[in-house]
C-alpha cells in the first residue's frame, strides 16, 4: 500500500488527521554523529493524504534555544488538536546538561499548524501535591481522550524508564490534574535487552477497548513492541484496569530487512484504512553497512518512518505483524 520506508530518517514518527481533514506528520529531526548536529528543531508536513506526506514540503515550525532549557536533544514530537487547539509535546535536554530531558508544551495560536504562530507554554507541570512527577528523565508523551476525560501518558525513569499515566484538563494541558499511575515497567526479557526500557506509548481506541502500545528495551535491532489494554468502560485510572500482553506484539524476528521496530502512532488514511506508522532500521545496520553507521545509536539517523496496515483478530484484538 506504501512505499517502504515511507520517509527516510525520520523517527518517532507521528500522523494525525485534524479537523480540516488534512493529515499532519511530525517526527524526530535527526542528529549525525553527535547532539550538536541536529535533534535541533520541530518540523510539519500537511497532505490531503497520507501518501501526499512522503513529498510534502518541511516546514520547521521551531527552533531549539541556543542556550538554557529546550536547547538539546529535542524528540519525539506530537501534534494533537486538544480543546480547539493545537499543541504539540516534545522532549527536550538543557545546553549545560544535555541528558536533562523534560516534557514540553507549545500551542499554536491559530487553527493552521504549518503557517500560525507557535508559543511556548513551558515544561509539563505536576498537579498539586505530586512531587515526584518529571523530576527524573521523562519524555515520549502522548494524549488520548475517552469518556470525556483526558489523559496524558509518558515514560519516566524512576528506577527503569516506565511509562506514568495521569489525567489532565484540556484547557490547560500542560498541566497535570491527578497524580499518576504506574502503568507498566520493564518486567519481561524483552523488555530489558541492553537496557530495562518502556517508553513511546500511543493509544488505539476501538468500540470495545483502549490499547496502549509501547515501546522496550535499547533502540537497537532489539528495540520492539508491547501492549496492554482495557475496556472502554473501566476506570482508567485504575492499574487493575489494564491488562499487559507477556510478549512482544511487534519485533525484528516479525518483519522482512528491517531491524527494531518501535515508537510507532496510528491513523485511518483516505481510504479508511488503519494504519501503524513506526520507525525500524534497515537490518544493514547490524552489519555497519547502513551509509550514515554510528557506533552511537542514538545519533545514526538510520531510522526510518514505515506504514503498515493493522489488522484485528477475531477477538478484535489489533495484529501489527
Amino acid at each position: 500500500m506504501y512505499p517502504n520506508p515511507f520517509i527516510s530518517e525520520r523517527a518517532d514518527p507521528y500522523i494525525v488527521t485534524g479537523p480540516d481533514g488534512f493529515y499532519y506528520f511530525t517526527a524526530s529531526y535527526p542528529a549525525y554523529e553527535n547532539v550538536d548536529s541536529g535533534y535541533d528543531r520541530i518540523t510539519l508536513r500537511k497532505s490531503e493524504t497520507v501518501t501526499g506526506l512522503r513529498d510534502a514540503e518541511e516546514k520547521t515550525i521551531w527552533i531549539a534555544h541556543k542556550s538554557g532549557h529546550m536547547a538539546k536533544h529535542i524528540w519525539a514530537p506530537e501534534l494533537h488538536f486538544i480543546g480547539g487547539k493545537w499543541y504539540i509535546f516534545f522532549a527536550a535536554g538543557d545546553s549545560d546538561n544535555v541528558w536533562n530531558i523534560r516534557p514540553y508544551v507549545l500551542q499554536c495560536k491559530g487553527f493552521d499548524p504549518i503557517n500560525d504562530q507557535w508559543v511556548e507554554k513551558g515544561r509539563m507541570q505536576a498537579s498539586e501535591n505530586d512531587d515526584s512527577s518529571f523530576t527524573n528523565f521523562s519524555l515520549d508523551m502522548t494524549y488520548f481522550e475517552n469518556k470525556g476525560k483526558h489523559y496524558v501518558i509518558w515514560a519516566e525513569i524512576v528506577g527503569a524508564s516506565s511509562l506514568f499515566m495521569a489525567e489532565i484538563n484540556p484547557k490547560e494541558p500542560w498541566k497535570l490534574i491527578s497524580k499518576p499511575i504506574l502503568l507498566t515497567k520493564p518486567e519481561y526479557d524483552w523488555e530489558k535487552v541492553r537496557f530495562a526500557v518502556n517508553e513511546g506509548a500511543s493509544v488505539l481506541k476501538t468500540d470495545e477497548k483502549i490499547f496502549v502500545f509501547f515501546s522496550a528495551s535499547g533502540t537497537g535491532e532489539e528495540y520492539c513492541m508491547g501492549m496492554l489494554y482495557a475496556d472502554i468502560n473501566a476506570d482508567l485510572m485504575n492499574i487493575s484496569s489494564w491488562k499487559k500482553l507477556p510478549h512482544p506484539v511487534l519485533e525484528t524476528k516479525d518483519l522482512i530487512d528491517e531491524a527494531g521496530p518501535g515508537h510507532n502512532s496510528f491513523v485511518v488514511d483516505e481510504k479508511g484504512k488503519l494504519l501503524l506508522i513506526y520507525h525500524a532500521r534497515p537490518v544493514s545496520h547490524a552489519e555497519k553497512k547502513c551509509g550514515t553507521f554510528c557506533d552511537e545509536v542514538l545519533y545514526d539517523p538510520c531510522r526510518h518512518a514505515r506504514i503498515k496496515a493493522v489488522k484485528f483478530d477475531e477477538n478484535n484484538i489489533p495484529i501489527l505483524k
